[in-house]
């Protein structure tokens, strides 16, 4: 399988649920936006989310080339698994056509070394 590295750095943003979607987290190529019945949540660059939002910073990310079929299984998990076993923690993101895994910037190397040990190919 072939993984893509998205070239910035991205923030895990948590506001009220109640909150607006701002603008600040449109921005960029990519971004992500979930709203439940508890927060609203963003993934966006790091570089827009303004001072004094909750977030978590410092997350590379890298997409699974795709489009994937909806009836491919374990996609995820064969991801998950070697970085787990390297005790690297992931935030996943899946979109109709994809999956996009992020870690930590300080965890990127290590992240990418053992997912080429399981077979995966960086393009």
């Amino acid at each position: 399988m072939k993984l893509q590295e998205l070239p910035k750095i991205f923030s895990v943003c948590r506001l009220e649920p109640s909150a607006e979607i701002p603008a600040w987290a449109r921005n960029g190529s990519f971004f992500s936006i979930t709203k439940t019945n508890d927060e609203l949540s963003i993934v966006c660059e790091q570089a827009f989310v303004p001072s004094g939002v909750k977030s978590e910073n410092d997350w590379r990310v890298f997409k699974v080339v795709g489009p994937l079929d909806f009836s491919l299984t374990g996609i995820l998990a064969s991801i998950a698994q070697p970085l787990a076993e390297e005790k690297i923690s992931i935030f996943a993101i899946s979109t109709f056509d994809t999956d996009f895994v992020l870690v930590k910037n300080r965890d990127w190397l290590r992240a990418c070394e053992a997912l080429e040990g399981a077979g995966f190919v960086f393009v």
